[in-house]
């Protein structure tokens, strides 16, 4: 390869990498409460001055998400300001805080291993440190990636972000197996409506010590984002935006080689306006991006992710901890999908067969819990729901997100979408036990069951109809024409 010419793609590669490792940490941190939730129930319903209820739980296991709200709705303002790098290195310093934090959450103020309500709100204090970790990289981590990629990769690259949210999901979901061992999740029993408690054979490690560790290994990781992310380049379009225009050239240079002046010139043409408002462009590019945000979470993805272990155990499936395990690899496989097929098939098309298989998925589990099936169907089922996710609104969501803004207000307007699919994000995820858990009348614990999954299949059947009808196809076009593309729409 004539690297002068042609730009080096290792080079390309190499700063992609390191920027993917956020939305591993991304996936690791939001996915790791899967495999610690009931050793972290069973902890706090031994507190002595509260009860720890049903919806405290649910709060508690999707506290992250909080954060993550905060994080995604600051990243516009820090990587306006800031930058794409400097925004990345405050991300991995929070989830290395985070990581610490959550691992012994008494640190100085409290009794080691004494559960109380104010140990339980440190620890979602740090638990949200982290959220606003991930809400800054699952904003800036893709917007990055699609600022650095020339066109004609750009959608792969972002993908391969989604592809390292996943893995981070299966590593944890190894991690937590690995560390789970030999020992067993404590056994919580219903003693009320909405109380539990631990049944006291339960292994008492887990209920210790456990959850901490799985907590506590995200730290290695976001050490070495963290450090790893001080030596890539910023954004050439970010510093075009604030007049660098030979430091910008410079990483054009190598990563396009000898187009890089037309380059800098196509996104010097769209940045010449820096204070443009976020609805310069109208109000429907602002509609899309936020409601592509908002089903790419209504469909209830997390709430699977999340409480993947419960779910399986509630199916009498073995082991739920290996069924997790062998969830995450089918969500990797999957994911490769999107990452080959998205620059060949277009992103509608892959969101549209995405949503009905989701719909299909879901129902498929909604009718198992009203016709009696053997235990195998429900799993299917929820691993084709997962599955399609994976090679749809998975990675092309964040494509899209990446790609669909001008420049000029790319970095407002992808804050906002973000802000609202981690808005989304808690409402499903701590939605997601109580609604579960309903009783009504025949049906007992079955009717919550059918009710989430029918919800989450007819929001994918939905999900479809808003992308056929309103996205537009953003395949082989540069973040330079998307200036033109939403002007023509006003």
């Amino acid at each position: 390869m004539n690297t002068q010419d042609n730009g080096s793609k290792a080079y390309l590669y190499g700063i992609v990498m390191v920027a993917v490792l956020g939305g591993l940490l991304f996936g690791y941190d939001t996915a790791v409460i899967s495999g610690a939730e009931k050793g972290l129930q069973a902890f706090f319903l031994g507190a002595p001055d509260f009860v720890y209820t049903d919806v405290i739980h649910g709060i508690t296991s999707s506290s992250a998400l909080l954060g993550c709200i905060i994080g995604s709705a600051l990243s516009g303002f820090l990587a306006s300001t800031l930058g794409r790098k400097k925004s990345l290195i405050i991300a991995g310093v929070l989830f290395f805080l985070s990581a610490l934090g959550s691992y012994e959450p008494e640190f100085f103020f409290f009794d080691y291993g004494k559960p109380s309500l104010s140990l339980l709100i440190a620890f979602n204090f740090y638990r949200i440190l982290g959220g606003v970790g991930v809400g800054l990289a699952s904003a800036i981590c893709p917007m990055y990636i699609a600022e650095v990629a020339p066109s004609n990769i750009r959608g792969t690259l972002v993908s391969w972000n989604q592809f390292a949210i996943i893995f981070g999901q299966l590593v944890v979901y190894f991690v937590n197996f690995l560390i789970l061992g030999e020992h067993t999740n404590p056994v919580i029993e219903r003693i009320g409506e909405t109380l539990y408690a631990v049944n006291p054979s339960s292994d008492p490690w887990t209920i210790q010590t456990g959850w901490r560790y799985m907590f506590g290994s995200e730290g290695f990781v976001a050490a070495a984002f963290t450090v790893l992310v001080c030596f890539v380049p910023e954004s050439p379009r970010f510093l075009a935006l604030i007049g660098k225009d030979s430091a910008a050239l410079r990483v054009l240079t190598r990563i396009n080689g000898s187009k890089a002046g037309a380059i800098l010139q196509e996104i010097k043409s769209t940045v010449s306006v820096k204070s443009e408002r976020l609805f310069s462009f109208g109000v429907m590019v602002i509609f899309v991006g936020v409601m592509l945000s908002v089903f790419q979470q209504a469909v209830g993805i997390n709430a699977v992710l999340y409480y993947a272990p419960r779910i399986f155990d509630s199916m009498g499936m073995g082991n739920p901890m290996v069924q997790t395990v062998i969830m995450g690899i089918v969500n990797i496989l999957f994911t490769l999908v999107a990452v080959f097929t998205v620059e060949r098939l277009g992103r509608k098309p892959l969101l549209i067969w995405g949503s009905l298989g989701m719909a299909v998925g879901a129902f498929g589990v909604a009718i198992s819990n009203i016709v009696e099936v053997a235990p195998l169907v429900p799993v299917i089922s929820i691993m084709v729901y997962s599955a399609a996710f994976m090679f749809s609104w998975g990675p092309i969501c964040w494509v899209l997100i990446a790609e669909i803004f001008p420049n000029t207000i790319r970095s407002a307007a992808v804050a906002v979408a973000v802000a609202f699919q981690w808005i989304f994000n808690f409402i499903v995820s701590s939605t997601f036990v109580p609604l579960y858990n309903m009783r009504a009348g025949d049906m007992g614990d079955s009717f919550g069951h059918v009710f989430v999954y029918a919800l989450y299949g007819i929001i994918c059947v939905v999900a479809a109809w808003f992308v056929w009808r309103l996205v537009p196809e953003t395949k082989g076009k540069t973040l330079e024409d998307m200036t033109n593309l939403w002007r023509n729409r006003k």
